[in-house]
């Protein structure tokens, strides 16, 4: 699918993100895995002040591919790039703990709330 879907209805636009283990992570010392485990923590919720993501988590593991994601998130700059590099830029992900991809995610306009995003007044 390439481009909005053709609907009789408005769309609201959102960046999702999929976090997956990464091409490192089982070779790495578990104190490394933990240290990075509380960096990508706190990246991630230093981009949460930021109002750069707008909820993030994770995903149970227990999904019949044999690589599952770990984590789910959604931002809502209007741009996937912008997305992909703040989340490039998490420790874990450089350190090769996770791999991230990002997406356009598309659905019905007003769907979606997020009460924990504070808003400049």
């Amino acid at each position: 699918m390439s481009g909005e879907p053709q609907v009789d209805f408005a769309l609201d636009t959102y960046e999702c993100i999929v976090l997956y283990p990464g091409a490192a992570g089982r070779a790495l010392p578990t104190e490394t895995v933990q240290r990075l485990q509380a960096e990508h923590a706190s990246h991630m919720q230093a981009m949460q002040r930021r109002g750069i993501i707008l909820v993030a988590g994770a995903v149970d593991g227990q999904a019949r591919d044999p690589d599952p994601p770990l984590g789910f998130g959604l931002a809502r700059t209007g741009s996937v790039d912008d997305v992909r590099s703040v989340m490039e830029a998490d420790p874990a992900v450089q350190a090769g703990l996770y791999r991230v991809d990002v997406m356009t995610f598309l659905c019905p306009a007003g769907s979606l709330e997020f009460p924990l995003v504070k808003t400049e007044s």
